[in-house]
């Protein structure tokens, strides 16, 4: 009987100590007002988006100025849910240059 409770005991203290799991619940609203926030907070645009199954739309918002993104998806209800965010934006990878096949490197 003992161990069972020191078992249980040591269980649930080591799942008390795991940290939180990142966005476990995505921050959700109205499109009108997500879109507001992203524009006049974060000078964020639209810079690309598609439809995700018949009825979402994912989008890509970017600031040219802040380097901040954030990844949108929109409900056919209007509801917009914010699915990732960061900073460092870019539209595109940088050309990488071709190595010379006759340089050893």
């Amino acid at each position: 009987m003992f161990k069972r409770i020191l078992s249980a005991a040591l269980v649930f203290g080591a799942a008390s100590l795991a940290p939180p799991a990142a966005n476990a619940t995505p921050a959700c609203g109205p499109r009108d007002i997500v879109i507001e926030k992203l524009e006049n907070g974060y000078k964020e645009a639209l810079v690309g988006g598609g439809l995700s199954g018949a009825t979402q739309l994912l989008e890509v918002w970017s600031s040219p100025e802040t380097g901040s993104f954030t990844i949108l998806l929109t409900q056919a209800n209007g509801t917009s849910c914010i699915l990732a965010a960061g900073e460092n934006w870019h539209g595109e990878m940088p050309a990488q240059p071709v190595a010379d096949p006759g340089i050893a490197g």
